[in-house]
């Protein structure tokens, strides 16, 4: 798969664009454990162009992550625009332009998933922005607003013909939200369509090394996304590779080591945010990661309601004794 300048020669592993979650730190890791093209959490071209701190923060990407995209968002053109140029200076190696957000904050205002509503304008400021920037642009999206219009096929033609040089589809509509099963019917049938020569990603539901290699098998797509599955479980991406590669499962990794990779984003968030903001970052990956261990309830309170290192580490080690045969 090729998308500008960046050739992948096996199947590429994503990780998905997502806010509060794929920051530097988080990306790090999931490079290390196997995934091949990172996205930043998605960024307000409104608040970009105001240049407000904490957004311009987002465009921060580290040499040990790369390959990575920057994604933007926003209602109208000419800000998304100057976004891109402004995001264009972080050097990323490509530019990614959200209409998939299904977020009702951002969805209602016209932006993200908002954008199915308003096919042309998408496709106009779609266009601009590949005109106005010399990386490569692609596009994440979904299968249409809702049931009644499920717009994908179109969308995909339309956005190809201006210009991006890549596609992924979430496969569900805004309406669904993330609530029942990904359709990848209907990637599928974009990935088949004559006309589409650029690659298409799908995304939706990868949550285990069998599912990626049967959603490959029955719909061809050139590369796999993964979000979600990843909060808590960054390893994913390794599971995958693994099982792509040979057909193998690899054995699933006792509890001291999952407590070591645990404790390994911890420091890694503290150290790229700090103490505060870094465990309050970890809280989502925590109340997943150690979820289905029998008897937890009392240690998975204390645990999300530590405040520093020293009450929280200590918890952790408990976690890793206690469970060690796990």
């Amino acid at each position: 798969m090729k998308i500008g300048s960046l050739e992948f020669k096996q199947t590429p592993l994503l990780l998905a664009p997502m806010e509060d979650v794929t920051d530097p730190s988080f990306r790090i890791l999931c490079k290390r454990y196997g995934a091949d093209l990172m996205y930043t959490e998605f960024i307000s071209a409104d608040a970009l162009i105001r240049d407000i701190e904490k957004t311009k923060r987002k465009l921060t990407i580290l040499p040990e992550e790369r390959p990575v995209g920057i994604q933007l968002y926003g209602k109208d053109i000419e800000p998304m625009v100057e976004a891109a140029k402004i995001a264009e200076e972080a050097q990323p190696e490509l530019i990614d332009l959200n209409f998939g957000c299904p977020v009702k904050k951002i969805a209602t205002k016209g932006a993200g998933s908002g954008m199915l509503k308003d096919i042309p304008k998408m496709v106009e400021m779609t266009k601009q922005v590949v005109e106005a920037v010399k990386l490569p642009v692609t596009v994440k999206t979904r299968l249409g607003w809702d049931e009644n219009s499920k717009v994908i096929e179109e969308v995909a033609e339309r956005l190809q013909d201006v210009g991006i040089q890549a596609l992924t589809i979430h496969g569900r509509t805004r309406a669904q939200m993330y609530n029942g099963e990904a359709d990848w019917t209907l990637i599928g049938k974009v990935k088949n369509n004559p006309r589409i020569k650029i690659p298409i990603i799908g995304n939706g539901d990868i949550n285990s090394p069998e599912k990626a290699k049967d959603y490959l098998d029955k719909y061809g797509v050139d590369a796999l996304m993964i979000g979600r599955p990843s909060i808590g479980r960054p390893w994913i991406f390794e599971e995958v590779k693994h099982y792509l590669e040979t057909g193998e499962l690899l054995p699933q990794i006792k509890m001291p080591e999952h407590v070591d990779r645990v404790v390994e984003q911890l420091d890694s968030a503290v150290e790229w945010l700090d103490e505060r903001r870094g465990i309050l970052h970890m809280r989502r990956h925590l109340a997943i990661t150690f979820k289905g261990l029998p008897d937890f309830r009392d240690l998975k309170i204390a645990m999300l309601r530590a405040n520093t290192l020293d009450e929280l580490k200590p918890i952790l080690a408990q976690i890793k004794e206690t469970y060690k045969d796990y």
